[in-house]
């Protein structure tokens, strides 16, 4: 299951985790910065960061992992 305390490198391994986190529009997907924090910037730090819908974003993310 994905919570808000997943690491972002744990999304990139989802089939679609990058497609996902795009439609949030999540700056990590672009940023080359996120490479070096992959596994220490969980999704409640991204999405407060950016407010991001992160309720819609697990939702989303869970139905991925399915």
């Amino acid at each position: 299951m994905i919570t808000e305390k997943t690491k972002l490198g744990e999304v990139y391994k989802l089939k679609n985790g990058y497609e996902i986190l795009s439609k949030y529009q999540v700056p990590c997907v672009t940023c080359p910065y996120a490479k070096l924090e992959m596994d220490e910037l969980d999704l409640e730090q991204i999405a407060e960061m950016y407010g991001i819908d992160l309720e819609g974003l697990l939702e989303d993310l869970n139905k991925e992992k399915n």
